[in-house]
């Protein structure tokens, strides 16, 4: 299958104030290259701060990217002029994290789900009602919510008009960043099996942003782990699940809730703060927290590998191990 979506060396860079009269670099996003087939759902994962929420953003072009570029279907995203990009926003969506946010409360749902559909000139006003109804249908609501206002729905509803408001263009890519973290459990279940009825009904592809492996789990086909702006691992999700490569995978699964209570799971613990984002080292951004670190981690750079086939990592310490035939870093 070919990418639909494809980052190469992806960068977002900040400028700062370092002291009265130095200048200094944020690196929100750093050699971030992925790629999600057509169809397919790719899960960016990571802490708060770790640059997931900026990358979709730049994929977007929402945030102009420092570096690096953005392909759809194959061609440039980054280099486009404000026209050919407003031709482009049909094809690419986004739903957000607080749903109640992303929506103006002054106007009812309808009226927000049909702004761009008047916008891009897809539907003619006369038929607008009968457009919006069918939308809302397709999230499962009901036409009674087209006049609703915002604060008149639940939560879970809300996300429901925004997954309706990002698919009214009939996109190609949809980016959701966080769209279930703000739900309780029983909506977040009810939103991932809606999306995951979607895609498969207009072969929608999906960059799913999150920090909620469990939530991952049910939705991904691949996984991308961020820390500090770099991604740090990449492969199949149930490979990287079941065995991870980098430590920080390692820790990010060891702190995921375990189904039952006779349920062991292997403890591994980052301690410390994590380094800066301004001026980062070139090795390993994980060494002063990780309990795997050993001196060539800060000797010599960290770059994405891969290992085997699909399986990419950044831990200089396992692809050495990897080589000399040992599988996972010894505990």
């Amino acid at each position: 299958m070919t990418a639909l979506l494809e980052t190469r060396a992806l960068q977002k860079v900040y400028p700062v104030r370092a002291g009265l009269a130095h200048r200094a670099r944020l690196f929100a996003a750093d050699d971030v290259s992925i790629s999600i087939e057509r169809g397919r759902t790719l899960a960016l994962v990571g802490e708060s701060g770790s640059g997931k929420t900026t990358v979709g953003r730049c994929v977007l072009r929402l945030e102009e990217p420092t570096g690096g570029d953005v392909l759809l279907d194959g061609s440039s995203v980054t280099g486009l002029r404000p026209p050919q990009l407003r031709r482009l926003r049909r094809e690419m969506q986004m739903v957000y994290q607080d749903p109640l946010d992303s929506l103006n409360p002054r106007h009812p749902v309808g009226e927000l789900v049909a702004e761009p559909l008047l916008i891009h000139r897809i539907v003619p006003k006369s038929g607008m009602r009968t457009e919006l109804e069918g939308l809302f249908r397709m999230v499962g609501l009901g036409p009674q919510h087209v006049n609703r206002l915002p604060h008149q729905l639940s939560g879970g509803q809300q996300q429901r008009v925004g997954i309706a408001r990002a698919l009214a263009t009939g996109p190609k890519l949809v980016v959701l960043d966080e769209p279930t973290s703000a739900l309780d459990v029983s909506v977040q279940a009810q939103i991932i099996n809606l999306l995951r009825d979607l895609q498969r009904t207009r072969e929608l592809t999906f960059l799913f942003i999150s920090h909620d492996l469990a939530v991952v789990s049910l939705i991904a086909h691949r996984i991308a782990v961020m820390y500090l702006g770099q991604i740090v691992e990449i492969g199949p999700k149930n490979a990287v699940l079941d065995r991870p490569t980098h430590p920080y995978t390692r820790a990010l699964i060891a702190a995921t809730p375990v189904d039952h209570p006779a349920e062991r799971r292997e403890r591994i613990v980052v301690r410390g703060e994590p380094t800066s984002p301004i001026e980062p080292p070139a090795h390993c951004r994980l060494v002063p927290r990780c309990p795997f670190a050993q001196p060539i981690c800060s000797q010599v750079p960290a770059d994405l590998v891969e290992v085997v086939p699909g399986r990419w990592t950044r831990c200089v310490r396992f692809q050495r191990e990897h080589e000399n035939g040992v599988w996972e870093p010894a505990s």
